[in-house]
């Protein structure tokens, strides 16, 4: 069983910045991947982004050059750092581990752009 804890959602104006952080009760190392995805009402979850063990990372093109994944496998936590926020990147932000024993997902951080 592994127990992803999202954090650092918010509100903020456009054009903003926040971080959002992601903990793992278990070594992230473990994990074949981690990612976060996001929702809106009454849309699917949608990949933001992804990080594999060996540190490649992958985008949706909408948040291309604005975020940027990262991890740091001694905190066991992956990070989403978010730069020049857009009234669209508001929603649900989840984090996801791609682990052996099928995917775990996090409870969710609300991350609002709103002037």
């Amino acid at each position: 069983q592994v127990q992803l804890v999202e954090s650092g959602g918010g509100s903020v104006q456009p054009g903003g910045s926040l971080t959002l952080s992601c903990a793992s009760s278990r070594s992230i190392l473990s994990f074949y991947t981690m990612g976060w995805y996001r929702q809106t009402p009454g849309n699917q979850r949608e990949r933001v982004a992804t990080i594999s063990l060996g540190g490649s990372t992958e985008y949706t093109d909408s948040v291309k050059g604005r975020f940027a994944i990262s991890r740091a496998d001694s905190k066991n936590t992956v990070y989403l750092q978010m730069n020049n926020l857009k009234a669209e990147d508001t929603a649900v932000y989840y984090c996801k581990a791609e682990t052996r024993s099928g995917p775990y997902w996090g409870q969710g951080t609300q991350v609002t752009v709103s002037s």
